[in-house]
């Protein structure tokens, strides 16, 4: 499951990856440009420049096996996946797409979700999500010419685990990060708008969730978000997350792993994140997850009392 994974990282964010912000002390990045605003990231990703921002390749899944996902109609999320095949429906405000500007390069590269915070500012990805110095934030994303539902979001500050590390298998249990995000243009919070999960320890090895991302149209055409409802299992040699589900290509990393989801909220409790051992896989079939337990938590508590 081709999901941003470092195979994908040269081709796609090399040049985001270079203008990246310097990292502090605690695995705290801070965009280098404080002009970055949530007005300005709205007028650069114009809804044309975020459709010409697709991915014009990817990595492919198996070969010969191109995307086939069909939405029922009138789908609910909640009961919208049989075991083992992603399907496309119209996405929820939890979850959006992340988007990163960086030397000559515009791209969507990643999918994040919102968490329940103090400041209901934060969101939640992986780590080798990090991007550059401008990151742009789009809840509910919906391909076309119009207007974003939930506007863009500038993200401000990025943390992750200092022991991650890219390309290293032994810190791959750290590839998960938060990233706050700027006041709405009427001081508004993103959590006031959008609503969001709540985060929570990795109960254990199996476990029903519902995981959601947005594809990169050079694997999935329809440029719309995918879901899966399935049972996790164990990673084989790894304390690592697995879940079987065809459709999860390049750019579904991030993607939030969410227990007890409901339609009525359109959120529940994220447990896992699409990341993990080769940047959350090496197919579009089968995708990883690090464990969250007291890492995460640790620096989910550093994200949160940074001011």
């Amino acid at each position: 499951m081709p999901v941003l994974r470092r195979l994908l990282l040269p081709a796609l964010c090399t040049a985001v990856l270079t203008v990246a912000a310097a990292l502090l002390p605690g695995g705290v990045h801070v965009p280098a440009s404080r002009g970055w605003t949530n007005q300005a990231a709205a007028r650069f990703w114009t809804p044309e420049r975020m459709a010409d921002s697709m991915p014009d390749s990817g990595l492919p899944s198996d070969p010969g096996d191109p995307p086939d996902l069909i939405t029922p109609p009138d789908a609910d999320v909640g009961s919208l996946a049989a075991i083992g095949t992603a399907v496309h429906f119209e996405g929820i405000p939890t979850v959006g797409m992340l988007f990163s500007v960086g030397s000559d390069l515009a791209a969507h590269f990643c999918t994040a979700s919102v968490v329940h915070s103090p400041g209901r500012d934060l969101l939640l990805t992986a780590a080798h999500c990090e991007g550059g110095s401008h990151l742009g934030f789009v809840p509910d994303y919906r391909a076309g010419t119009g207007a974003q539902p939930y506007g863009i979001w500038a993200v401000d500050r990025e943390f992750t685990d200092p022991r991650w590390t890219p390309d290293d298998d032994a810190a791959s249990d750290y590839d998960f990060a938060f990233a706050t995000v700027s006041r709405g243009p009427h001081g508004e919070r993103l959590e006031d708008v959008t609503g969001a999960n709540r985060l929570a320890r990795t109960p254990g090895y199996r476990n029903r969730v519902t995981v959601i991302g947005y594809p990169h149209g050079a694997d999935d055409p329809s440029d719309q978000a995918v879901t899966c409802t399935t049972t996790t299992g164990r990673l084989e040699g790894e304390q690592q997350l697995q879940m079987d589900c065809e459709g999860f290509y390049s750019g579904t990393s991030g993607s939030p792993w969410i227990l007890d989801y409901t339609s009525r909220t359109r959120s529940g409790t994220v447990i896992g994140v699409i990341g993990g051992l080769d940047g959350g896989g090496t197919t579009d079939r089968i995708s990883y997850s690090p464990f969250l337990g007291d890492a995460a938590l640790a620096l989910y508590r550093t994200a949160t009392q940074s001011g």
